[in-house]
């Protein structure tokens, strides 16, 4: 079953959760979590202080509630009193009181994009904003409400919603620059091709769906996608194949006919046909997957490998991560993972590319309410998993001669395919390294596998750093600082060095702000957000 996610969620401006900048988390105080949240919107409690009345609200209205006690905010035309839900916000008050009194929207797109604000906050909403032209991006030369296409506040189908009304602000891509497609056929097979104008990485960049006679072909070209969207004129069978062309841009689907012969025409062309978009204008596309193994890996980590339908190929593009979408207790939950291979460094039939299938590795935590219903996930039971997205650029690595990846944690996953690339792709790298972090021996992750590495590849270093290390550990131990980092990553003389960061955010800041002091500028480093 394909699944089309609402106008709102993930956002249409969505990217990769891979980001310049790191999601700040705080405490929560006991009784304030996820949880407690769900708990206290089901009370029946008014949570908007107008008793389930929604109300049209002014620019000049929404001015008025900018304190923490009285907090509103707009987000997509959308006006909510997020005061009660001050406590709960993992990102703290603060974050929230930035967007008090004004569009939040954009604000909320930079940290949250992935984010079902809808659901989680409709017991909070208050009404509708409504403004003069003026104040609207894009409007006519009547007073209108914004989001006039939203015919109701509440969809009964949000998943029909395609794409955003709004668009980016961000330049239209050039005519120049934007693929073709063409298509061919025998007797028994019918073949497309998009020709992307630009090479592209071997592990490729394509991700095709077939379902009921209806075919959606998307190519990632950086931050712009490309989309074919068909219903073909005859049917073919449910398995297909790709293949990439990686030095000339070519990408090839070829699909088997059910009945042989000549096709007239390959199809009537859908919404967004051949459509070339920047990716954050775009919807994030779903499609129902099976959970087929779990294996594990730590104490309380384990790698859930999910099947992808019949008719899906889905190539993920290195250092880009997948949204993982489920219903707990009546709510949509939805979280961002990056996918790992099956192993570290798979033989050709073992890659994400060769079996088709998404490796994630996922720690699972005592209270999070994600990762304790993935965990209690039945073999054959089935998640919604979203097509890959993100910003991460591989070109920076094709010219460097030293790699630095920090990791602390389950911060290692979008480390693990860009070992794997970065000495097979990059032929003037000389040394990739990779420190560590963890609390405690039984945390690392892959650890025989990364020591294995080290052993057998000269060019691949790794470094474990533990916090709370046993009486015998004889490795290095301490936390993240200047001096650790300063005897790890050298510059030799006329290097290219390029660090790859992810962790909680105490730990991406605290390693951002040592590398900056080692001389390091923002286009040598790329933080994963963890």
């Amino acid at each position: 079953m394909l699944n089309i996610p609402s106008q709102a969620f993930p956002a249409p401006n969505s990217q990769q959760r891979v980001s310049q900048s790191a999601r700040n988390k705080v405490a929560l105080k006991p009784g304030c979590s996820l949880m407690d949240w769900i708990r206290l919107t089901k009370s029946g409690k008014d949570l908007t202080g107008f008793r389930g009345r929604l109300i049209e609200v002014t620019e000049e209205e929404l001015r008025k509630h900018n304190t923490r006690d009285d907090c509103w905010t707009c987000i997509r035309g959308m006006v909510y009193n997020v005061s009660p839900y001050m406590q709960f916000h993992p990102g703290g008050e603060d974050e929230l009181l930035k967007a008090a009194g004004v569009d939040g929207t954009d604000l909320f797109d930079q940290v949250h994009r992935w984010v079902n604000y809808e659901s989680m906050l409709k017991e909070c909403l208050v009404g509708r904003m409504v403004a003069k032209p003026s104040t609207l991006k894009h409007g006519s030369s009547n007073t209108q409400k914004i989001n006039p296409s939203v015919n109701r506040l509440y969809p009964s189908s949000p998943s029909t919603l395609l794409e955003s009304n709004l668009p980016s602000l961000l330049p239209p891509p050039t005519k120049d620059h934007c693929p073709r497609f063409d298509w061919f056929q025998t007797d028994l097979t019918v073949n497309i091709v998009v020709y992307t104008k630009c090479k592209i990485p071997t592990s490729g960049i394509t991700v095709v769906d077939l379902q009921g006679g209806t075919l959606r072909v998307e190519v990632f070209l950086g931050k712009l996608s490309y989309l074919l969207h068909l219903q073909l004129s005859h049917e073919v069978q449910e398995h297909l194949s790709v293949l990439t062309a990686s030095a000339v841009g070519k990408v090839q689907v070829c699909m088997h006919k059910v009945s042989s012969g000549q096709w007239a025409r390959l199809g009537e062309p859908l919404e967004s046909h051949e459509s070339f978009l920047h990716r954050k204008d775009r919807g994030i596309f779903y499609r129902k997957c099976v959970l087929v193994s779990k294996t594990h890996i730590t104490h309380d980590t384990s790698v859930f490998r999910f099947q992808m339908p019949p008719g899906t190929v889905m190539q993920i593009p290195v250092g880009e991560h997948v949204y993982l979408k489920t219903t707990v207790e009546g709510n949509e939950v939805v979280k961002p993972y990056t996918p790992v291979d099956k192993t570290l460094m798979p033989n050709s039939l073992e890659s994400t590319e060769a079996t088709g299938d998404v490796f994630l590795m996922i720690k699972v935590y005592p209270d999070g309410v994600f990762t304790q219903h993935l965990c209690g996930l039945n073999i054959g039971d089935s998640l919604a998993i979203s097509s890959p997205n993100g910003s991460f650029n591989l070109r920076p690595l094709h010219d460097i001669t030293h790699l630095y990846l920090l990791a602390a944690g389950t911060g290692f996953t979008p480390m693990a395919r860009l070992i794997r690339f970065a000495l097979h792709n990059v032929g003037n790298l000389r040394n990739t390294k990779l420190m560590f972090f963890n609390r405690q021996e039984s945390d690392i992750l892959w650890r025989s596998e990364l020591d294995q590495l080290a052993d057998t590849e000269e060019r691949f270093e790794v470094k474990h750093v533990l916090s709370e290390p046993s009486d015998d550990w004889t490795g290095c131990q301490g936390r993240i600082d200047a001096t650790l980092l300063m005897d790890f990553m050298s510059r030799p003389k006329e290097s290219r060095c390029f660090v790859c960061i992810c962790g909680p955010t105490p730990f991406t800041k605290l390693a951002q702000g040592f590398l900056q002091q080692m001389g390091y500028c923002d286009e040598e480093i790329h933080t994963f957000l963890g």
